[in-house]
């Protein structure tokens, strides 16, 4: 068993307190955004084997069977498939995208051949794979997923009434669905010049009026939008997703080329080893207009929240299901009766309350504090889990 040392990564979006308070930091007065467990080079864990600490990458590519397993190595390659995260953002996180494993491949490749650098801020891709991800919420948790129907997103936009806007209303409304979508889109992402600064000044103004006189009504998620994002186009290609309010213990999954963006709140998220990210608005990064389009998946959805599903043969344990391999996301809610994790699988356990307890086969004994986090190599052997109170997020993968 590994305890690791973890990095925080100071995005802008963060929020001030949320993370430490996980952690049980003081707040530094600084953005904390995101906290990384697992192998990804940008941000790798860091483990205490006795010898001091090392990069949790190195220490599986040193020997990926015994860290790994090898029915997991033969599935998924010699190295970690997922990452696990804890973000906490204070103000929304830009409208994004990610590409499907065809896609990063591509695209990858592409910018290789071009030498652009991995660390470059105008670079899209920054390794070969996808990144599908599953966020469960630790706490009431807003965000924006998958595109509206084109005649919902078109009223939507109509009850603003802003002129400006009637060019995109007529958009939602020609062609299939796919073509009103992409059109639409395009054309909010396309404003420019002065005239752009009008539209989304004019279209900020109308929503903050209509939430004003209806707190609790369509608009007034968007509100956080305009406080902190003014003038920003991201506002009117928001206004085309669907808003999603998930509750402690409920989760989202998204698949490659579904739009979305957390507004607020503080959430786990588990997700393919990748950092591809294809910004549409809400950000001072880069943003690729035309790559985001080829990536984006023009279907409106429903987005329905996951509830945790009991675990055949692992008492005590509740599954997210998700039609992916390469990541698996359960929850156990410790009430003093002890529970055993399989060990056939490397995996990271996460503990976001209380103090929980982790016995190996050996009998080596570790605590886990609220925030902190452990890799279990795959030897094998079962790990017992116990503690009162507590909540530990099992993260690995199905095989």
């Amino acid at each position: 068993m590994d305890k690791l040392v973890n990095t925080v990564r100071p995005y802008a979006w963060g929020s001030v307190s949320a993370l430490p308070e996980l952690l049980g930091q003081e707040p530094t007065g600084e953005p904390q955004a995101e906290l990384w467990m697992g192998a990804h080079p940008g941000d790798p864990s860091r483990a205490d084997r006795g010898d001091g600490p090392r990069r949790l990458d190195e220490l599986i590519a040193a020997d990926p069977e015994r860290e790994l397993g090898a029915a997991s190595v033969a599935r998924f390659g010699p190295t970690l498939p997922f990452l696990l995260k804890v973000l906490a953002p204070g103000i929304p996180i830009s409208i994004q995208a990610h590409p499907s494993l065809d896609q990063a491949r591509a695209g990858y490749a592409a910018e290789n051949a071009l030498s652009i650098p991995l660390d470059a801020p105008h670079r899209n891709y920054r390794d070969s794979n996808h990144k599908p991800e599953l966020i469960c919420a630790l706490g009431e948790f807003d965000g924006l997923c998958g595109f509206r129907r084109p005649a919902e997103a078109a009223a939507l936009l109509a009850g603003l009434k802003v002129p400006a806007l009637a060019p995109l209303i007529d958009l939602l409304g020609a062609g299939d669905e796919s073509e009103a979508l992409s059109g639409a889109l395009a054309a909010a992402l396309g404003l420019d010049g002065p005239t752009a600064g009008a539209t989304v000044r004019d279209t900020a103004e109308a929503v903050d009026k209509a939430a004003a006189g209806d707190p609790h009504g369509p608009y007034a998620p968007y509100t956080r939008i305009t406080r902190d994002f003014p003038g920003d186009r991201g506002l009117i290609a928001g206004l085309l997703l669907n808003h999603v309010r998930l509750r402690a213990g409920q989760a989202l999954y998204l698949g490659a080329g579904v739009p979305h963006a957390y507004l607020h709140g503080v959430c786990v998220e588990l997700q393919a080893n990748s950092d591809n990210v294809l910004r549409a608005g809400l950000t001072p990064k880069h943003i690729d207009v035309p790559e985001l389009l080829r990536v984006v998946e023009f279907a409106a959805c429903s987005p329905e929240p996951l509830l945790p599903v009991p675990v055949d043969g692992t008492p005590g344990e509740e599954l997210y299901p998700v039609p992916i391999d390469e990541f698996r996301l359960s929850r156990f809610t410790l009430d003093g009766r002890e529970r055993e994790v399989d060990g056939r699988a490397p995996q990271i356990l996460l503990c976001t309350a209380g103090t929980a307890r982790l016995t190996a086969a050996d009998g080596d004994v570790l605590d886990l504090a609220r925030g902190e986090s452990v890799f279990l190599p795959a030897d094998g052997a079962p790990t017992r889990l116990s503690g009162t109170g507590a909540t530990v997020f099992r993260a690995t993968v199905t095989l």
